[in-house]
C-alpha cells in the first residue's frame, strides 16, 4: 500500500450514526475516503447475523467505489469475508499470527509507544494508528490524548512508513497532526456526525502536507 492511501481513513460501525449507516458510509465514499474501517463494537452494536448482514453491506459499498475495506479487531470476520484486510490493537492476537494469516492482504496496528512501533514495523505490519492524538468521545476505552510528540517521533524515526493519527480529530485542528507527520488522518464522529459530509472529506483532503 502506499502512504497516500490512509489521507482520509473512515471509521464507522451502526453505532456511530443518527441516520442509516449505509446511507453515511455512502456519502463518505462518494465524497472521496480511501480508506474504511468496519468497527462494530460497543453496547448498542450489532450482533451475530445482523452484524455478518451489515458488515457485507459495508464491503459491498466499499468495492463498489474500489477502496480497501478493513475490519477491525475481528480476524475471523475478516477471513470469512475477504476482507482487503485488518486492523489490531495491541491486547489482540500476536501479529506474526496475523500476518501469516493476512498473507498478501493489509495488517494495520494501533502503537502508543517507541517499542510498539518498532515491533509493528519489524513484525510485517502495512501501517499503524497512533492515537488518540486528541480527546475523543467515540471511544469510550480510549487512553488519554497523547498530542503529537510521539507522533513527529514516529516519523522521524521511521520516515517513509504509513502512519494514520486518530483521536479527536476534526477539519480544525487535523492540520497540526499533518504537520507533525501523519500520512492521514482517521476519523469517526467528524464524518459520521457531519451535516455535509461531501464537505467535511473534501476539507480533510486540502490538508498542507
Amino acid at each position: 500500500m502506499k502512504r497516500s492511501d490512509l489521507e482520509v481513513y473512515f471509521i464507522m460501525g451502526a453505532e456511530n450514526c443518527k441516520e442509516d449507516p449505509l446511507i453515511v458510509l455512502e456519502e463518505a465514499l462518494s465524497a472521496g475516503v480511501t480508506f474504511f474501517q468496519f468497527r462494530e463494537k460497543g453496547d448498542k452494536g450489532l450482533k451475530g447475523n445482523e452484524y455478518i448482514k451489515f458488515a457485507k453491506q459495508c464491503q459491498k459499498l466499499c468495492k463498489q467505489y474500489n477502496v480497501p475495506f478493513i475490519v477491525n479487531d475481528d480476524v475471523d470476520l475478516a477471513l470469512t469475508l475477504n476482507a482487503d484486510g485488518a486492523h489490531v490493537g495491541q491486547d489482540d492476537l500476536p501479529l506474526k499470527y496475523i500476518r501469516k494469516q493476512f498473507e498478501g492482504k493489509i495488517v494495520g496496528v494501533s502503537v502508543h509507544t517507541e517499542e510498539e512501533m518498532y515491533a509493528a514495523v519489524q513484525g510485517g505490519a502495512d501501517y499503524v494508528g497512533i492515537g488518540p492524538i486528541f480527546e475523543t468521545i467515540s471511544k469510550p476505552d480510549a487512553k488519554p490524548a497523547a498530542g503529537v510528540s510521539f507522533l513527529s517521533r514516529a516519523r522521524y524515526n521511521f520516515p517513509n512508513f504509513p502512519i494514520v493519527a486518530i483521536g479527536g480529530i476534526t477539519t480544525e485542528n487535523a492540520n497540526e497532526v499533518i504537520r507533525a507527520g501523519a500520512d492521514g488522518v482517521a476519523v469517526i464522529s467528524a464524518i459520521s456526525q457531519s451535516r455535509d459530509r461531501k464537505a467535511t472529506v473534501q476539507k480533510f483532503k486540502k490538508l498542507k502536507k
